[in-house]
């Protein structure tokens, strides 16, 4: 089993250190150009990323866990404890938007002036910049390594993004405007978006928890793989797959003809295997052999 051991489990932990690291210098920015702007918007701005925080905090718990080998209570592994991170991270999503709504409501009734501050701006902008870099980075490396902790973080990041260039646009219009209004009407707006985008991620991830079956094209790869590598045998039926975070469960009956010897039968399972793993990282792979006469006549046929 491919577990996120070694060098492999060090960069993985590694890059959820640095989240964290990412996450607090966005929030030191953002605090300070609530503070020299008196935004709401900004304040909205600085409490999402306070999740962000969070949200990183339970990534490296996730990485850790799921890393850990498959054992006599969990024989399947542990991959499976990064959805759990997904699905915190979305519900902290969630939560922030009620947060911006509360501080949106609170700039409506109180009508607070915004004040111009360059230095305010700026360091709103380098926020930004900073979280969209790495939101980039982290929804690259998680889709290559298939972590979902990882693309959750990610997504949570990128969502943030959108907040600090709706919030920048908004406290631009309420300087060149004077309509105190649009700064907690542009939060609500916001808000609404980061919303969207935690139920996205919860749907999404209680996807993995509930054995969602892997994509068409990885399921139409591996039965190209089977008709091409089983020859000797007859068909494959009865093809199932399950995605656990970093691992493809694949189960089938293989149909041999019933005169073949067990040890003819298992070097055709082992070819199959063996051109699996090569083409689908992280294949977990049971094949239940069984003589012709059980063939469906449907299915995988071997060329």
């Amino acid at each position: 089993m491919q577990q996120g051991t070694g060098m492999d489990l060090k960069i993985r932990l590694r890059i959820a250190i640095l989240s964290i690291a990412v996450g607090l210098a966005v929030l030191a920015l953002k605090v300070g150009a609530y503070l020299l702007t008196g935004s709401v918007a900004l304040y909205s701005d600085a409490l999402e990323t306070t999740v962000n925080i969070a949200s990183s905090l339970a990534t490296l718990a996730a990485v850790w866990f799921a890393a850990k080998p498959a054992d006599s209570n969990h024989p399947y592994g542990h991959d499976k404890a990064e959805y759990f991170a997904a699905v915190l991270v979305g519900v902290m999503i969630v939560l922030a938007a009620v947060s911006i709504f509360h501080a949106a409501w609170i700039g409506f009734t109180a009508g607070d002036s915004v004040t111009y501050s360059p230095a305010g701006i700026a360091m709103n902008v380098v926020a930004a910049l900073i979280n969209g870099a790495w939101a980039r980075f982290l929804m690259r490396y998680g889709k290559r390594e298939r972590s979902p902790a990882l693309v959750a973080d990610g997504k949570h990041l990128q969502a943030d993004v959108l907040t600090s260039v709706g919030v920048l646009v908004g406290v631009i219009l309420v300087l060149v405007t004077g309509w105190k209004i649009l700064d907690p009407a542009l939060a609500v707006l916001v808000g609404l978006a980061v919303l969207w985008s935690g139920w996205e991620l919860v749907k999404e991830s209680v996807g993995g928890l509930m054995d969602e079956s892997a994509s068409s094209d990885v399921l139409k790869k591996i039965r190209v793989l089977i008709s091409e590598h089983g020859e000797g045998a007859l068909e494959a039926h009865d093809l199932r797959t399950r995605i656990a975070g970093r691992s493809t469960f694949i189960d089938f009956h293989l149909v041999v003809p019933g005169t073949m010897s067990v040890v003819q039968a298992h070097d055709i399972c082992d070819r199959i295997e063996e051109a699996i793993r090569e083409d689908v990282p992280g294949a977990h792979i049971t094949m239940h052999v069984e003589p012709e006469h059980k063939a469906k006549h449907s299915g995988i046929v071997v060329l």
